[in-house]
């Protein structure tokens, strides 16, 4: 909550002391300035945003309704957007974060250009992009409050009541909130994860997120080839990222451990296990193997391993990596969750293959017999046919029940029939649709997920957007496309993006002109500013 009157009186008392030093400062200036810049650093806002995602994961606990949500964003001017959005149509910013996903780092912010989600991006374009999304969310702040600022003034000239506006300003809601950062899989060893923890909590985040995939193997959680680390080694990593957060001063950062382990067949290590049952001797028990009775057997280079009184050698594969037994996916996935909760993580992510709420559910469930108060944050993915998983879904379920499903193709045979647009009214599709509705609500309540997610939604957006003012502009529509597919949508849903030269600084700096040269500022402003046609 913000203080305007005692913010204001804080700078007068300041000026009386200062002399000449501060002679030609305005306190109520020096006021305005000072709010609209609350957050002075970037470790300000990791301490704040910490307090307000521990606030909701109590919440979370006591009702499964209130969940979390958020969208990824590539830019800071699309996490902007999408913060001032919420807080216009929603009313409020509570329980809405910023996602940023590395895969759009990859695939966007790169010098390189264009890359695959494989950790071969310059690893401070994350904290650049976690510093800019915050840069653009602090200056949504100072516009709003420069409109509230002139409006105090408008007030004033009128002679009217103050207190109405002044209360406006008191109780400003920040467009800063949490931000779950993406450092992939630490984007080296132990020391580097550290390294790059550090700069991403100094940029502002609260919350970091880490994969047990090895680093320099490291594959998109929806492609194949991913490769595990063993479970020791993923601890070094979470490690490395809490001793960023206390060194740093923010002792209540968060941690999500994400685990591959569902689609990851494969590991690069077998690591040395020190006394039985330990975390080593239970990821080596996942391993395939081949019994060996005979040392002739064995191949020149061959590696074995004893394993429950045999001899046993590793399915190794040309590349030098070893596999996992087939279905052993579930029971990693738990342990690994398991693990992570018990060694320093705040929260865990599931890597799934689709969207189905009874298969996180089973996996949390099990997870929460040793942890009770397991929370998820899921990747809602765009890599997920939605459309085709829920018709799917609901088609196997009215098989299930005896329904007849002769109006609809059979996916065992057509695997994208039901795709097709003339479906899209049908009774399945509706039915589909109303699940795709209440996924989140669905899972949070049955599946403990405390935070929704879509890693690459703006991604999607901006491609979908330009395509569509393109195929108008450049066609038959020319400039109405602009004018009646933006423009008049934006006047019409009272977007701030309209007037781009406000939103983008021109009334703040035409304010500081004012402030710091009186009568003598050249503002862009007046009268034939053609901002004042909207």
């Amino acid at each position: 909550m913000l203080d305007y009157k005692k913010t204001v009186e804080h700078f007068e008392q300041l000026i009386a002391k200062g002399g000449d030093l501060y002679k030609n400062i305005s306190a109520e200036n020096a006021a305005r300035m000072d709010l609209q810049n609350r957050f002075k650093t970037g470790l300000d806002i990791a301490k704040y945003t910490a307090d307000i995602m521990h606030k909701d994961m109590s919440e979370y606990d006591g009702d499964s309704s209130v969940y979390t949500q958020s969208l990824g964003c590539w830019h800071g001017f699309t996490a902007q957007q999408m913060m001032m959005e919420i807080k216009k149509s929603r009313e409020t910013t509570n329980k809405r974060y910023v996602y940023l996903s590395g895969w759009m780092v990859a695939a966007l912010r790169s010098d390189f250009g264009p890359l695959p989600d494989q950790s071969m991006h310059e690893k401070l374009a994350v904290p650049n992009l976690i510093k800019e999304i915050y840069t653009f969310l602090k200056r949504a702040d100072a516009v709003e409050l420069q409109h509230l600022f002139n409006e105090l003034d408008e007030v004033r000239e009128n002679g009217g009541d103050e207190s109405e506006v002044i209360s406006k300003i008191d109780n400003f809601e920040t467009h800063v909130v949490p931000i779950i950062a993406d450092i992939d899989a630490g984007f080296g060893n132990e020391e580097a994860t550290y390294l790059l923890a550090k700069k991403m909590i100094q940029a502002g985040a609260c919350c970091i997120q880490i994969e047990n995939q090895v680093s320099d193997e490291k594959q998109c959680g929806h492609q194949d080839g991913k490769v595990t680390v063993p479970h020791e080694d993923f601890l070094h990593k979470i490690n490395a990222v809490r001793y960023s957060f206390l060194e740093l001063g923010v002792e209540n950062g968060l941690i999500v451990a994400r685990t591959d382990s569902l689609g990851a067949g494969l590991t690069q290590k077998v690591p040395v296990m020190q006394e039985q049952g330990d975390l080593a001797d239970q990821y080596n028990s996942f391993l395939e193997t081949e019994e060996i009775t005979n040392l002739e057997e064995l191949d020149e280079n061959d590696i074995t391993i004893h394993q429950n009184g045999l001899l046993v050698k590793p399915v190794r594969l040309p590349n030098g990596l070893y596999r996992f037994k087939e279905g052993t996916g579930f029971d990693r996935v738990v342990l690994d969750c398991i693990t992570s909760l018990q060694n320093g993580a705040d929260l865990l992510w599931i890597e799934t293959e689709k969207p189905n709420v009874q298969q996180i559910a089973d996996m949390v469930n099990a997870i929460k017999k040793v942890e009770p108060k397991a929370k998820l944050v899921y990747n809602n993915s765009p890599s997920f046919n939605w459309t085709l998983s829920f018709r799917e879904q609901v088609y196997k379920e009215w098989v299930d029940s005896g329904k007849d499903v002769s109006a609809y193709p059979d996916p065992s045979s057509d695997p994208k029939g039901l795709m097709d647009v003339k479906f899209d009214d049908s009774e399945l599709a509706l039915e589909a649709d109303n699940l795709i509705k209440t996924f989140q609500k669905d899972a949070s309540r049955e599946a403990g997920i405390f935070h929704h997610l879509i890693t690459l939604p703006t991604y999607h957006e901006t491609a979908l957007g330009t395509a569509t003012l393109t195929e108008g502009y450049f066609g038959d529509e020319g400039m109405l496309a602009y004018v009646k597919g933006i423009q008049r949508q934006e006047i019409r849903r009272d977007m701030s993006s309209v007037k781009h030269q406000d939103l983008a600084g021109s009334t703040i700096g035409d304010t500081h002109k004012e402030y710091f040269s009186g009568d003598k500022a050249l503002k862009a402003g007046g009268k034939d500013n053609t901002m004042n046609q909207f």
